[in-house]
Formats: C-alpha cells, structure tokens, sequence
C-alpha cells in the first residue's frame, strides 16, 4: 500500500483500503473492526487506522459504538428502502434541473464515468465502479445549479453505499444502460426525461433490493446481514 502520486495522506489511503474491503464483502457488516489487526495487515500504525475509520464512520459505512469499538455498519432493510426513495426524488430533480442547464463538459464528464464505470463493472472490479457510480451522480448534482440539492443527498448516499455494491452481480451493465439513458436525456436538453429516467433507475435499484431480500430470506439469510 502506498500514498501515490496524488500525494494523499495515509488516514485516506488507509480510509479507502478499509472502505473497499467492505464495499467488496470482505468485512461484512456487524464485524468489529479491531484497530491493530488493521494496522498490522495495512502495515501501518495504528494512528491511521483510528483516523481512518473515524473518517468511515461520517460516511456511514462504520458505526462507532462507545467503550464498545468500531463496527462494519448494518443498515435495517426497511430504513434503507425508505432513504432510497427519498434519494430517488431528489436525484430525479437533479437531472431535471441538469438537463435544463446542460453544459458540455458535464456531459463529457458523465460520458467518463459511464465508460470506466462499465469497464470495472465487466472486470468486476466493485470497489472502482462505485466510484464512477458515486462520481456520476455528484456531477448530475453539481450540474444542477442547486448547492442544497448536494447537500441533501450528500447523508443519503454514505447510508446507502453498501447496497450498490450489494446488487453490483444482480444490476450490473443494467445499471450503467440505465445511467446511459440520463446522460442522454441531460444531453437532449430534455428535462423531463432526465427526471422520469432518474426515478426510474432508483426505482430499479429498489426492486432489486427487495427481490434480493426474498431471495436472502428464503436461502436463511437475514435482512440485517451481508446483503444490505
């Protein structure tokens, strides 16, 4: 592990390596996260590791329990359906608003993001294509004009990270088709369009939640487990 070249500092090196080990199932939610053992496989100290995982808990992918420890955080299936949909209508008025206000280089932005997204999604590569998925709707975001609407969404994203990565096998290059068909509603200026084709793929992304779910419940998983 090393800081590269764009001279980050080691809480977030050391804050991604973590974040991908859970976006990619290697630490599955509920399981401690204990700050030595960290440090000695990351081979670092455990200064980093504390900063570091202080770092994932605003984003919601660890939760820190007082004089308990820190915990891979669990999300309950229907507090995670219900952040969805609030998410879905407020990234279905981002793209609105983007498509009213298109600029070129938003769209050559999403053009970036939907095609190294697919190629890490085909070369299976979870923790890379959340990235392009991430950054995909912050630039819709941004591109909307509206400062609150980032900052609305900002909370909903970090509580719902888990569950692309979740569905990343299930959805896919179907994700990214869907992602695809709001560049070109935001491309085409068409404003409706890009609203009704943001709620759509949210939409999608909560059916195959709660298909996901029945099919959890049915092998005897739980909906409070691995998969949400």
């Amino acid at each position: 592990m090393s800081v590269g070249a764009q001279h980050r500092t080691l809480r977030e090196v050391v804050a991604d390596e973590i974040a991908g080990q859970i976006l990619r199932g290697d630490l599955e939610p509920g399981t401690r996260l204990y700050e030595d053992r960290l440090a000695e496989s990351l081979g670092v100290s455990r200064n980093p590791v504390r900063e570091a995982i202080r770092a994932l808990e605003s984003t919601g992918l660890v939760t820190v329990v007082p004089r308990r420890g820190a915990y891979v955080s669990e999300i309950d299936a229907a507090d995670l359906r219900n952040l969805l949909e609030l998410r879905a209508v407020l990234e279905g008025y981002a793209a609105e608003l983007a498509a009213e206000r298109r600029d070129d280089d938003v769209v050559a932005q999403l053009d970036r993001c939907i095609s190294a997204g697919a190629a890490a999604s085909k070369a299976g590569d979870v923790v890379t294509a959340a990235g392009h998925h991430r950054e995909f709707h912050l630039a819709i975001e941004r591109a909307s004009g509206n400062s609150y609407i980032a900052q609305t969404v900002r909370p909903l994203r970090q509580q719902t990270e888990l569950v692309f990565s979740v569905l990343s096998d299930h959805r896919s290059m179907l994700s990214w088709d869907e992602h695809r068909r709001i560049r070109d509603a935001v491309a085409e200026r068409d404003s409706v369009a890009a609203r009704e084709r943001a709620l759509e793929h949210m939409s999608g992304v909560i059916a195959d939640l709660a298909e996901f779910e029945a099919k959890d419940r049915r092998s005897g998983g739980t909906p409070d487990g691995h998969h949400t």
